[in-house]
């Protein structure tokens, strides 16, 4: 498959920077038919060295790192182990927060029965935390600023259906008037800040969201 939708934004001889469009996967699913994916793409069209750092769920858009020797890879991915890297999401969330922002410390489990979904479980549920900001606020919803401490799968998609604002779009955990506000989930990784692998720059891209 080409390249197609997916935009590199940095290229030097450590990493990688692109935009991952949503509605792909950042790596190969287990079914045959999952195959295609963002990293099989840059490995079949000119970066066959790619190597994936971090993810992004199938259906979010936004800025992902890829290292390209063992060295940068590495590094990189200590960087995110250690929590030095900068992350910020843009969402559009239903309804309306009483305040402008919060933070959300609130701890997720994998719910088999209802695989993929996630769940709050405060006995069983690994430390999840997330700081929100408002950005703008329209009739029935709000853009938001979202920043994760830590990464866990779906953590800022429980964390605001648990507050009460689910984001536009979310086929998983929007109730029906907000899955139908939006075509797509309305997630994008909109900044990302890391050390550079080799020199300790420390750098940040941004890229805006595309609703």
């Amino acid at each position: 498959m080409p390249l197609t939708d997916i935009r590199i934004l940095h290229e030097d001889p450590a990493f990688l920077i692109v935009c991952k469009p949503s509605m792909l996967l950042s790596v190969p699913g287990r079914a045959e038919d999952n195959k295609d994916c963002l990293i099989t793409r840059l490995q079949d069209n000119g970066y066959p060295e790619a190597r994936i750092v971090h993810r992004l769920d199938w259906e979010t858009s936004g800025l992902l790192v890829l290292g390209r020797n063992p060295d940068s890879h590495r590094e990189l991915s200590r960087q995110f182990h250690d929590r030095e890297t900068e992350k910020m999401y843009v969402a559009l969330c239903w309804g309306q927060p009483e305040a402008d922002a919060g933070h959300i410390d609130l701890p997720l489990r994998y719910d088999p029965p209802n695989k993929p979904r996630h769940i709050v479980d405060h006995e069983l549920g690994k430390h999840a935390q997330t700081f929100w900001r408002v950005v703008e606020r329209q009739t029935d919803h709000c853009r938001v600023e979202l920043t994760p401490i830590t990464g866990r799968s779906h953590q800022l998609r429980v964390h605001m259906l648990s507050i009460g604002h689910p984001l536009l779009g979310d086929q998983l955990y929007a109730h029906p008037a907000a899955l139908a506000a939006c075509p797509r989930l309305a997630l994008h990784a909109a900044r990302l800040g890391i050390s550079h692998p080799v020199s300790g720059e420390r750098m940040i891209f941004d890229s805006p969201a595309p609703f």
